[in-house]
């Protein structure tokens, strides 16, 4: 259970989850003028994890869940007299293991997220920080989608891993991403069903094939690990004007690191270039912009989320600095004269050139048993800024907005089973 007070200097609209791309400018009113702070239940979890033997293999199924699936502003009143939310499937994921060999299927944290150990798909075994924010830290690589990976463990040291999961033709608006601008001629219905933008089209968006995954993992102790990854994603447009098909190929690759330099102490840095794979940065970096002939354009993004983690008994402390870049590509519309694209002069604020968060908190364990669970407090405070590519005369330069939280939470008891490979 996670009870989770959220106070942030601008109204971001957001509750306890931050959307980097979309922190209101101090002259957007009201928005940019006012304060909010709120209480949620909404990341409070419920899970299970099933370990079996099955003819020489170790099966592993798991399954979570929590609150965060919204009410939309549509759902009147369900903050008045019942603060009412909506259930949704986080995890859910077989895992089969025989010997060297792996397979695992379901929905499950993307194989582009950061590990702390391995290839493991464990929470625990991930890195995507210790922060309360529910969204994480900007410039996490991340994902929770359906797939398929098979593993290969030459050694306890080292594992590689490749992997299809679910794409999206994703063209901004999620997370508070910015939207490229469209030529003229294709913002009608039959060409943006193609794109995935905000929640325009979601699971109605086309796609040519999964995305393709593949991670190598290093882990020469219990001091160490080190991974590099990569991703190819692959866009197909039509255009109805023309009768013509484009299809382009575009990537990324993550070089990912933590150490424990002193007993309890780790630094942690995990870096992501990409061009045509800002979906992954939690959307604030659109894949790709749409030509003037239709043809898609991959975008240049990258990003960094750097910091240290320490751990002294039921203490734990951390600080992070997060960032995005995502670089210009613009094009001439059909006309000669108008500007397409993202980032070019005179381009909406939205379409941002980078956001940027430094962070710091502490988890403490006030208390642990193991009949009756364990009780936490835990504390964030986070500084976040975005710098558009374009600024009109007289308006802000940047957005920026500080942010707090205060959670309790109560852990249930009971520990995952011990499983030898």
């Amino acid at each position: 259970m996670d009870l989770t007070n959220t106070f942030r200097s601008t109204n971001a609209g957001t509750s306890l989850q931050t959307n980097f791309g979309s922190i209101p400018y101090n002259n957007n009113f009201p928005t940019g003028r006012v304060t909010e702070d709120k209480l949620s239940v909404a990341n409070s979890r419920i899970g299970f994890r099933v370990d079996a033997k099955v003819k020489d293999a170790n099966v592993m199924g798991y399954y979570e869940g929590d609150f965060v699936g919204g009410i939309g502003n549509a759902a009147f009143n369900t903050q008045v007299s019942s603060n009412s939310l909506l259930y949704r499937v986080r995890l859910y994921w077989v895992d089969v293991r025989k010997g060297k060999f792996e397979m695992l299927a379901g929905q499950s944290w993307s194989m582009l997220t950061p590990n702390r150990k391995q290839i493991s798909a464990l929470p625990g075994d991930l890195f995507y920080t210790q922060v309360v924010d529910v969204n994480y830290t900007n410039g996490l690589t991340w994902g929770r989608v359906p797939g398929i990976r098979f593993l290969a463990h030459p050694s306890e040291k080292v594992t590689w891993g490749i992997a299809a999961e679910n794409a999206a033709q994703y063209f901004g608006g999620s997370g508070g991403g910015g939207i490229p601008t469209l030529p003229a001629l294709l913002q009608g219905a039959n060409f943006i069903g193609q794109l995935d933008q905000n929640v325009a089209n979601g699971v109605a968006t086309t796609n040519v094939h999964p995305d393709i995954l593949s991670k190598l993992a290093f882990d020469p102790n219990s001091h160490v690990h080190f991974e590099i990854a990569g991703v190819e994603s692959t866009v197909r447009l039509f255009n109805p004007n023309t009768q013509v098909s484009f299809t382009k190929a575009g990537g990324g690759g993550s070089i990912n690191a933590n150490f424990e330099i002193a007993k309890g102490f780790r630094l942690v840095t995990n870096n992501f270039a990409s061009d045509g794979a800002g979906r992954y940065l939690f959307g604030v970096a659109p894949d790709f912009i749409v030509r003037a002939d239709g043809s898609p354009s991959m975008i240049h993004s990258g990003s960094t989320v750097s910091g240290f983690e320490y751990q002294n008994k039921n203490t734990q402390l951390y600080g992070y600095y997060g960032g995005i870049y995502i670089k210009r590509n613009a094009d001439v519309d059909a006309n000669g004269t108008t500007k397409i694209g993202y980032g070019y002069a005179g381009s909406p604020n939205s379409q941002n050139r980078t956001t940027q968060e430094g962070t710091v908190g502490l988890t403490q364990t006030v208390w642990r048993d193991a009949k009756y669970g364990a009780l936490q407090v835990m504390l964030q405070y986070a500084y976040f800024f975005r710098d558009p590519w374009s600024v009109s005369a007289g308006a802000p330069k940047y957005a920026h907005e500080s942010a707090a939280w205060f959670n309790l939470r109560y852990v249930l008891p009971g520990t995952a089973p011990t499983i030898k490979y």
